[in-house]
């Protein structure tokens, strides 16, 4: 299994801007192999290969004395670099899209370069630990946790962040296998994901969003600021890095809350069912973009996809096209306008939550996608029981994770904690050893 391992570099000035310069010359190689690459599809009509470009870089050497200045591996990633792009490009021209050709990179728009397979490695030196990188330096890293001992680093990349701090990102793989689970899944869940509540689920939870108004509020206070300063000045480019550190704080607090929450749903559970929300689409309509572009839909569905595979759980992303309009006891489908926060079945007379029966038919669409059968012990039971009737919240399987008074099912966010730490254990080992 493939995992990637960040943290934070704490570079001396003269290694900034080295790094710098490094970034630069690999940002100029791209710019040239781009061009090479054009010239040759006029020239031959045809684009040239990948190995065919690599070959030319020992001859660049020998006219472009900064080449020699960077470590031969990165400088053939740079070569990679943009023939991935360029089949981002053309699997988009296949699916339709109307895209242009390469552009060029400026300085902003080029800002890592990737170490693959040789040329860097973790050291202790003078008490400290470093990340030594061929033709560069010996650079203090903040190695906040521990990479596994039976996993293998790949490659490494270092980012610079607008913000101007510098960061690096390891691929390693580990020979492990994901936890193994029951062939029939027995913990199931469906999850309807919204704006208000960001998670509703068939557990009858609701996570609210993570409250990011502060820090929205801090951002446009310091956009404004930047807007009355001289282009190019050096209190424009003061101001603008702090502009960049308040877009770098609402992300990473938006990121660790998807990160927990997706964290949970992949461990707790055997299978989890999901809408496959079209999140690019949903933000290019009229009205309330921000708030849906705000709510990162597709990141978290991303997130919870890796992690699942990671742990062994199914996941399952089913068509979420009337999954708020059907009933989740009979199957009828009722129009309801967005403010009815109510679903009231017209056929069966079966009310809930709107989101909560949105959640019932998602894991319904998810359990009939996988083939998977149902247990009548677990959360996957319908929301009626056989006399037609509703349940109450409390016939369903308590959760854990919350750390939330007893009979509370609305859950704040920054109650939202990662799975795996004290409390959850012992949350599930009171959940089986029973009162």
């Amino acid at each position: 299994m493939y995992y990637a391992y960040k943290y934070r570099l704490e570079p001396s000035d003269g290694q900034r801007k080295e790094l710098d310069r490094q970034r630069d010359i690999c940002r100029q190689l791209y710019n040239h192999t781009r061009y090479r690459l054009n010239e040759y599809r006029e020239n031959h009509g045809e684009l040239p290969s990948m190995t065919t470009l690599r070959s030319e870089l020992p001859g660049l050497k020998k006219w472009w004395d900064d080449l020699n200045d960077v470590y031969s591996k990165v400088l053939q990633t740079v070569v990679e670099r943009l023939f991935n792009n360029l089949s981002s490009l053309s699997a988009l021209k296949e699916n339709g899209y109307d895209v242009g050709q390469l552009k060029w990179k400026p300085p902003r728009e080029f800002r890592s370069f990737t170490y693959n397979q040789s040329g860097f490695k973790l050291d202790k030196k003078g008490g400290q630990t470093v990340l030594s990188l061929s033709k560069l330096a010996d650079i203090p890293i903040r190695l906040h946790r521990e990479i596994p001992d039976d996993a293998a680093l790949k490659q490494v990349t270092l980012k610079k962040e607008p913000t101007g701090e510098w960061f690096a990102t390891f691929g390693v793989e580990v020979d492990r296998e994901p936890p193994q689970k029951p062939d029939q899944p027995t913990d199931v869940v469906g999850i309807d994901v919204g704006i208000l509540k960001y998670a509703h689920d068939t557990d009858g939870h609701a996570v609210e969003s993570v409250d990011l108004s502060d820090e929205r509020e801090r951002l446009e206070r310091e956009q404004r600021k930047l807007s009355r300063k001289d282009h190019g000045s050096n209190n424009y480019e003061k101001q603008r890095r702090r502009v960049a550190e308040c877009h770098a704080d609402l992300k990473n607090k938006r990121r660790d809350f998807l990160h927990k929450l997706s964290n949970y749903y992949a461990r707790e559970y055997d299978l989890v069912a999901i809408e496959d929300l079209d999140a690019k689409g949903l933000v290019e309509l009229d009205g309330n973009s921000r708030n849906r572009a705000g709510a990162a839909w597709g990141t978290f569905l991303q997130m919870l996809e890796y992690k699942c595979e990671r742990e062994g759980t199914r996941f399952v992303a089913v068509d979420p096209a009337g999954t708020t309009k059907e009933c989740a006891a009979c199957g009828v489908s009722s129009e309801k306008p967005l403010w009815v926060r109510e679903h009231a079945c017209p056929s069966c007379g079966f009310t809930a939550d709107r989101d909560w029966n949105a959640a019932w038919n998602i894991l319904s669409r998810g359990i009939k996608q996988v083939g998977a059968g149902r247990s009548e012990s677990t959360s996957s039971e319908s929301p009626c029981d056989s006399d037609g009737l509703r349940k109450s919240r409390s016939d369903f399987r308590t959760p854990v994770e919350t750390a939330l008074p007893t009979g509370t099912t609305s859950v704040p966010a920054k109650r939202v904690v990662e799975a795996g730490s004290p409390i959850c254990s012992r949350a599930r080992s009171a959940r089986s050893h029973g009162p």
